[in-house]
């Protein structure tokens, strides 16, 4: 337990280093550089207070260098993204702790998260465009993209696996369990993309009517549009000089601008909205469809109890790679999380698998 505090500051050391290496723009590298030195005196604190030798602190573990190899393939976006999210998840987790043991909130419980926005909005390096830049990358990113990935995966694995063992226990897994399978499958994919489709669509057509009335506010009165971003940066506590020339700058861009403004007033995030939703709904189907032929693909090949014993361990095997996955994001144990998810995933097969039996005893 006590290195563990260490390897989350090593780990958060490793990964803003890693930020700053990929980072194209040098101010904002820079900043990431001062985090990772700021999380390496906190290493280095922790390991002195634990008696551990500061010069030999542990390396990275294999999360962190796990959400760098994502980085280096996809994008440091999602690094950033994951990152931030752990550090508030650690910070939400002090504060709980501290509210069950009725202890003072003191405010210092989020200073990991708040230290990297002190750095980007007192910085004088940092423009109002550089700030703006790295506030998107945040927002738009968040480890979102991934943990959707994993977690559509576990939807698709858990519907299908659970639905296989109600057909195996009412039928003893002959030939009508794949038929059953693969018609839950298909529907169930079905349903996941077109439910993403709607969502997209819906949400880009509220939020393209809401972002062509900003656009219009911002042409016919753009002083007034100027004083209310800034004045957002000052809520934020930004010096107000430094805050009504990053607004100043904004607004020499007019669609940068705009983006900004509709960011800020309207919580809207216009990368977000240029995503495809017939791009979203393919991926829904096709995530959904990769975690539901985990548990149909041993009745393809075999059949009665034989199929049922490999499926339900080829799906137990799926529903531990998911939970330890899901790590990436939590930061909990890997065999906790990984055996916790098989544990409620064969709960929920055997009760199928048990209805299913009754049912065919019923009939039969």
């Amino acid at each position: 337990m006590k290195n563990k505090s260490v390897q989350t500051e090593i780990d958060a050391c490793y990964l803003y280093r890693k930020l700053s290496e990929n980072e194209s723009d040098e101010a904002v590298a820079n900043v990431f550089r001062q985090m990772s030195e700021i999380e390496q005196s906190h290493a280095e604190a922790f390991a002195r207070r634990m008696n551990l030798p500061v010069e030999n602190l542990i390396q990275p573990s294999w999360r962190a260098k796990t959400l760098n190899l994502i980085g280096r393939i996809f994008s440091y976006d999602y690094v950033l993204g994951a990152l931030m999210d752990t550090e508030k998840g650690l910070s939400n987790a002090i504060i709980k702790t501290k509210e069950k043991n009725k202890l003072e909130i003191t405010g210092t419980e989020s200073n990991h998260v708040k230290i990297l926005w002190s750095i980007l909005e007192k910085d004088k390096n940092i423009s109002g465009a550089q700030h703006a830049k790295f506030e998107k990358k945040h927002r738009s990113v968040g480890g979102n993209a991934i943990r959707a990935a994993v977690l559509g995966g576990n939807d698709g694995l858990l519907s299908v696996f659970s639905l296989v063992m109600g057909v195996s226990g009412a039928t003893g897994g002959n030939h009508s369990v794949m038929l059953a399978g693969i018609a839950g499958l298909l529907a169930g994919a079905l349903s996941m993309a077109l439910g993403e489709w709607i969502s997209v669509k819906s949400s880009q057509e509220l939020y393209e009517n809401q972002m062509a009335i900003e656009m219009e506010e911002l042409e016919v009165n753009p002083e007034g549009e100027l004083r209310e971003l800034a004045l957002i940066y000052v809520a934020k506590g930004i010096p107000e000089v430094q805050a009504f020339n990053m607004a100043t700058e904004i607004m020499k861009d007019k669609t940068h601008a705009h983006e900004v403004l509709v960011k800020e007033e309207l919580g809207i995030n216009v990368e977000e909205l240029k995503g495809s939703a017939m791009e979203a709904a393919f991926y829904s189907f096709l995530l959904f469809t990769v975690g539901g032929i985990i548990p149909l693909l041993p009745f393809i090949f075999l059949n009665g109890f034989q199929a049922i014993v490999v499926s339900i361990i080829s799906s137990a095997s799926g529903l531990f790679f998911i939970g330890a996955t899901i790590t990436l994001f939590t930061g909990k144990n890997l065999w906790f999380s990984g055996f916790r998810m098989v544990f409620f995933g064969l709960i929920a097969a055997a009760i199928t698998y048990g209805i299913g039996n009754l049912i065919g005893v019923a009939i039969n």
